[in-house]
């Protein structure tokens, strides 16, 4: 049986589309859904829980995406198993995609799905900021950034030993080696972006908030093993994975598409603005302040 996890913090708007598009091809036992509602105080518990005996939904005082992962975990019966973000849309076909090929290989510990990114209704900025986006190595082959990862039963014990962290996609995608993980492209999961610029910025903040988070654990991770390394070799500590974009990335994709020229203007400037913008968060170790896009949720 497929276990599919879904934390969910004030989701009551969109977690049903999710719902109805996991269950509507579903067979009875093929798939576990638990929704596990986080210090929630609007309707989603409700919602969630009208889709009948196939969703189970726990609820927490707290609101806190690790702790519903967490809990989650605690009710899951099965592997695969999905993490599914509550605001994206996949189907039961791209489920069983994701699990069939995890079930079907010795070497592979998680899995994602292509995502589509309706960029209609979205102001043109947004836009121009995406296209750019997608096109981005780290982004078309890294596991993060879907609002979905499944792993197997070895795979979920690797992303088990993470820690709480933001960039909670990023470090389970970054956890995996190139042949540990796969984009599958016979499924597919639809991302809703940011409609505006304001709200595009908070997520690159917290983006930009979170990879600090992230790096700095990296670095704490790397001293004990550099500490015992010494004296034994000359050789440089193996530099940690990373998903950052580089000049040399924004420089390949315009001379591969010179007609990104001005999304890569406006990239850059989002990313100037949001790590502005992020500076005092890490400056106070504020990992826990999540800057959440509501434009994205509405209709």
């Amino acid at each position: 049986m497929t276990s599919i996890v879904i934390p969910a913090h004030n989701e009551g708007r969109v977690i049903g589309r999710l719902l109805d598009s996991l269950l509507a091809e579903s067979s009875a036992g093929e798939i576990d859904i638990v929704v596990v509602c986080n210090g929630c105080t609007d309707d989603t518990a409700r919602v969630a829980g009208l889709r009948g005996a196939s969703v189970r939904v726990v609820e927490i005082p707290a609101p806190s995406k690790h702790a519903a992962l967490r809990v989650g975990d605690e009710h899951a019966r099965g592997f695969p198993r999905l993490y599914v973000d509550a605001d994206v849309v996949i189907g039961t076909s791209d489920v069983r995609a994701l699990a069939h090929t995890l079930d079907n290989s010795s070497t592979l510990l998680a899995t994602a799905p292509e995502r589509d990114l309706p960029l209609a209704g979205c102001a043109w900025r947004v836009r121009a900021y995406y296209r750019v986006w997608q096109r981005l190595p780290a982004v078309r082959e890294g596991l993060f950034g879907r609002g979905v990862i499944a792993v197997s039963e070895a795979g979920h014990a690797r992303i088990a030993a993470l820690p709480p962290l933001m960039a909670d996609d990023l470090a389970a995608s970054l956890a995996f080696g190139p042949d540990e993980r796969l984009v599958v492209d016979t499924a597919r999961v639809v991302v809703h972006p940011p409609r505006t610029w304001s709200d595009l910025i908070k997520r690159r903040i917290r983006a930009a908030t979170s990879s600090a988070q992230l790096e700095q654990y990296q670095e704490r991770e790397q001293i004990p093993e550099t500490a015992r390394a010494k004296g034994r070799s000359s050789e440089q500590p193996p530099a940690q994975p990373s998903a950052r974009t580089s000049m040399a990335d924004l420089r390949a994709l315009l001379r591969a598409e010179p007609r990104l020229f001005l999304g890569v203007v406006v990239f850059i400037s989002a990313a100037l603005v949001a790590r502005r913008g992020s500076r005092k968060a890490i400056a106070s170790q504020d990992f826990g302040t999540w800057l959440r896009d509501e434009s994205s949720r509405e209709g």
